[in-house]
């Protein structure tokens, strides 16, 4: 490894002294991969999957960041779409980065991850900065400006909201018969929220994945804004604020984090069913309550309509049932049609000659009925394979592009330890606990519908059914299948969510 990359590895480590070339890579691989989590977290697992997954983190100089992916197009691809989240997301790992310079990594040649400077894409702050080492190369590149990161990012009194999408407006989100009640709440909110006749408060937003939860709460967050950029709003996931209250607790400045909603005009909260922790779930029932017997307006999205959510307590449930509560049902066929013309508009928006003909659009509004998100990334994968290809769209190449998307062609096999997964993210309760033998029906529940979709969902006998939960005795499976199928006939609404779980289960 040269001289120069010694240097760049050097500074990643904040250090004056230079490491060996094995250790300097180290340290800016470490750094790196936090900057990839960040980016799964934020651009989610589907887009993490297809472009990000193979990047390396190769060096950096105290003002350049060098990252690396195998394919020409993946490279091209990340600064056409991604080029200022990236540069986003590595500015928080490496102080005073100021570009992203996404290079093509040869395979088999490991010197090329320092040295290979093949057309590189660069993102940077700044036409205008200083002159560096890099100035010839930076000639031959594209060079962007960055979303600035406050403009992404909802803040109130002096709290870091989590970031929002700017494709997520109301211009962009596509209206129907099944989500045209929920579009009207969120405009109705975001119109008089700031004035002296606020509109429904609170507004509860609940759906299956992918129907539109998080784009309506973070259209109103935009549409706010847009209208008083001084307004005071704040966009949280649960797990954010789960997440910054434990690092209050930590501090012991538990005070100081309930302080700083109180000037907060609009709290939006999405995914409330993640939220978990006792001490968690009491500080969100104080908060929740205080901004709303205080006037103040606020708007949250789940999975799951109020009364099914376990954790609330009675007074938050009805707090929250108290306003207007609506639901986003999927899409039905003139919905899907409507989508797929939106999302094909904004990729021509960028490239008019890209089209997809009546028949692929019938096609895919057939075939792909689970989510609008499924829609969505359908229409990147072929606006992908037409920018590669420069080839029509035919319906064999839309055909081969969805085959892994539709469910009646290869059915998903699920394993007992994806259901594991799903039944301790669904109801807050850890692997370890489902595995244990706590007697808590906190536990007990979600064990038992475990149990009883793992009978259904794979070919494991009884037996080996206890044996994956915890070592547990036949007669206990058969137990809480029976439990769970006498439950069904009186609770609709368990059949209901039984459904929803089998969904997640099949993503």
């Amino acid at each position: 490894m040269n001289a120069i990359l010694k240097a760049n590895a050097a500074n990643a480590v904040g250090g004056g002294t230079v490491l060996g070339p094995e250790a300097a890579h180290a340290a800016v691989d470490g750094r790196g991969k936090k900057v990839r989590a960040m980016l799964k977290v934020r651009l989610g697992e589907d887009i993490y999957s297809s472009w990000f997954k193979s990047m390396e983190f190769e060096s950096f100089d105290g003002r350049l960041v060098r990252v690396s992916v195998p394919v020409k197009f993946v490279r091209n691809w990340i600064h056409e779409h991604y080029s200022d989240h990236l540069l986003e997301s590595a500015r928080i790992e490496f102080a005073g980065a100021e570009r992203i310079e996404v290079i093509w990594r040869q395979p088999g040649s490991v010197a090329n991850r320092a040295t290979e400077q093949q057309r590189p894409i660069v993102s940077t702050p700044d036409t205008t900065s200083q002159p560096s080492a890099h100035s010839d190369a930076m000639a031959r590149t594209v060079v962007m400006r960055p979303v600035v990161p406050a403009a992404q990012r909802t803040s109130g009194g002096g709290l870091e909201g989590s970031p929002l999408d700017p494709r997520y407006t109301f211009d962009s989100f596509v209206v129907g018969a099944s989500n045209r009640m929920s579009h009207a709440g969120a405009i109705q909110v975001a119109e008089t929220v700031l004035t002296d006749s606020p509109g429904y408060n609170p507004l509860y937003i609940h759906s299956s994945v992918g129907l539109g939860k998080s784009h309506l709460l973070q259209a109103i967050a935009w549409e706010v804004k847009r209208r008083n950029s001084n307004a005071q709003v704040l966009y949280l996931t649960a797990e954010r604020f789960r997440y910054q209250f434990v690092e209050a607790l930590r501090s012991s400045d538990p005070l100081a984090f309930k302080e700083r909603f109180r000037n907060i005009s609009l709290l939006l909260i999405d995914d409330l069913e993640f939220l978990q922790g006792e001490r968690t779930e009491q500080e969100f029932d104080h908060i929740i309550n205080a901004l709303l017997d205080g006037g103040k307006q606020v708007v949250v999205a789940s999975a799951r309509a109020p009364n099914h959510i376990e954790r609330l307590n009675e007074r938050m449930r009805s707090r929250l049932q108290r306003g207007l509560v609506t639901e986003l049902l999927p899409l039905d066929h003139e919905l899907r049609q409507k989508v797929i013309e939106k999302r094909v508009a904004e990729k021509r928006a960028h490239d008019s000659s890209f089209a997809l003909t009546r028949d692929v659009q019938d096609l895919l509004a057939a075939r792909l009925t689970e989510n609008g998100r499924e829609l969505e990334g359908t229409i990147t994968r072929l606006y992908a394979t037409w920018q590669y290809m420069r080839t029509p769209i035919t319906l064999d190449i839309a055909e081969g592009v969805i085959r892994d998307l539709v469910a009646n062609l290869e059915p998903r096999r699920i394993k007992i330890e994806d259901i594991l997964r799903i039944i301790s993210r669904h109801y807050g309760v850890s692997k370890g606990d489902l595995l244990s033998q706590r007697r808590h029906r906190s536990v007990v529940w979600p064990r038992q519908i475990g149990m009883y979709l793992a009978k259904q969902l794979t070919a494991r006998s009884l037996p080996e059914i206890g044996r994956r939960f915890g070592g547990r005795d036949h007669t206990t499976v058969l137990h809480a299948i029976r439990k769970i199928e006498g439950e069904i006939t009186k609770n609709p609404r368990l059949e209901d969510e039984l459904e929803e779980l089998k969904k997640l289960l099949n993503h």
